[in-house]
């Protein structure tokens, strides 16, 4: 198989929980542990940090390898989803690995993986950790796919764990309050590996307290840092809470014996774009009319999008929006602006929310506007519809975004 074929292998013969939700999420690691045998246990080949959280993961993963890749150690890179290319997901210093890597894995893996029918997060998983492994790399930032506790991810011992924050996601999977999902994600404090907390939230912290006690897992809370000296290319206000998540991670890394310096802190934090090629975060794809995106897409990620864009000055507000058919709408609705008009659509996979639903139950919040059959054709009437000094913003989906990025 060629790489497109090989892709197309991955997504339509094993379950992907991005395309298609319930049926394809496992909680269980066995399958994971069995990989790892199988791979001959990569994940003891390299050092590691793991990051879970509700928001701002991504982010934090990014800035972390950037602050690295300054201090010249060699990064590996686990991230989920991906936006354009499947590659994405697995980088070295900030570069995507090879089609011909994942061409060759999934040909000399295909027997173990079609006897044991892992789920397409599982596999990748085994494949960025053989990756690493392979590439010999310093050390790898590892982002949980999903809770924590029982993510793929979760075979790893890393050099400190980092959970950003706790909000209402995946509540299917995670538990229906915040100190159940905080209990998920804590999941990954592991016996005397240091842990650090983003943010303070009064609901959940105790839960990390007990189960670092009881892993005799020193914890550090982050946003008691002072990060005004630092400043970072990925725009957004809400991106100070993962600014000082990542600085003290970095703090306990050099207590660790890592070397990084404080240049290496803010020259990491300024070209995180350049060393890692992140997307999707406030992202400007166009100047007139202003053209943002953002992959938020829960209560809480929306409520940062949503102040930053405050900040913005426009005569209109056209909005280009698409959600999956899990989504809390009763939960995220509330939030959006009612002085926008909005452009309705589907993302381009199974969980896509059909669009007429999508408008019925905006208009239950005022939200008004049209459908269209496709995200491009939303956007492409959102770019006819503005002038210069209208404001358009995409969002309400990794997926919505990964389709105009």
């Amino acid at each position: 198989m060629n790489y497109t074929e090989t892709l197309n292998w991955m997504f339509s013969q094993l379950p992907m929980y991005q395309r298609q939700g319930d049926t394809a999420f496992k909680k269980d690691l066995t399958n994971s542990l069995a990989f790892s045998k199988h791979l001959n246990f990569p994940e003891k080949k390299f050092k590691s940090i793991h990051v879970a959280g509700t928001n701002g993961k991504g982010s934090t993963s990014h800035m972390l390898a950037s602050i690295l890749q300054e201090a010249g150690y060699k990064i590996g890179m686990y991230t989920s989803p991906h936006l354009k290319d499947f590659r994405e997901r697995v980088k070295i210093n900030g570069n995507e690995i090879s089609q011909e890597e994942v061409v060759d894995f999934i040909a000399n893996n295909q027997s173990f993986l079609n006897s044991h029918q892992l789920s397409f997060f599982e596999m990748t998983v085994g494949l960025a950790f053989d990756c690493f492994a392979k590439h010999k790399v310093d050390i790898a930032i590892v982002e949980v796919g999903l809770g924590g506790r029982l993510d793929s991810t979760n075979i790893i011992t890393p050099e400190v764990a980092v959970i950003t924050n706790i909000g209402f996601d995946h509540m299917q999977f995670l538990g229906e309050t915040l100190p159940e999902i905080a209990f998920e994600k804590g999941g990954i404090i592991k016996k005397d590996i240091p842990v650090v907390i983003g943010e303070y939230q009064d609901e959940v912290f105790q839960v990390f307290e007990e189960i670092a006690d009881k892993n005799n897992a020193t914890m550090y809370l982050a946003e008691v840092l002072d990060a005004e000296d630092f400043e970072t290319d990925l725009k957004g206000i809400y991106q100070i809470n993962n600014v000082k998540t990542v600085l003290q991670t970095i703090e306990v890394l050099s207590e660790k014996g890592y070397s990084i310096s404080e240049e290496n802190c803010k020259q990491g934090l300024k070209n995180v774009v350049k060393n890692t090629g992140l997307l999707g975060r406030w992202q400007l794809l166009n100047n007139t009319p202003k053209v943002i995106c953002d992959t938020g897409h829960n209560k809480e990620g929306l409520k940062y999008v949503f102040e930053q864009l405050k900040q913005e000055v426009y005569e209109n507000l056209h909005f280009v929006f698409g959600v999956v058919n899990d989504k809390d709408l009763n939960s995220i609705l509330p939030l959006f602006p009612k002085n926008a008009h909005y452009y309705f659509c589907k993302p381009n996979i199974p969980r896509g929310l059909a669009t007429q639903i999508l408008q019925q139950k905006s208009e239950e919040f005022d939200l008004k506007g049209n459908t269209y059959s496709s995200v491009q054709e939303a956007y492409k009437e959102a770019l006819k519809s503005a002038s210069e000094k209208d404001f358009i913003f995409i969002g309400g989906s990794t997926f919505v975004v990964a389709e105009v990025v």
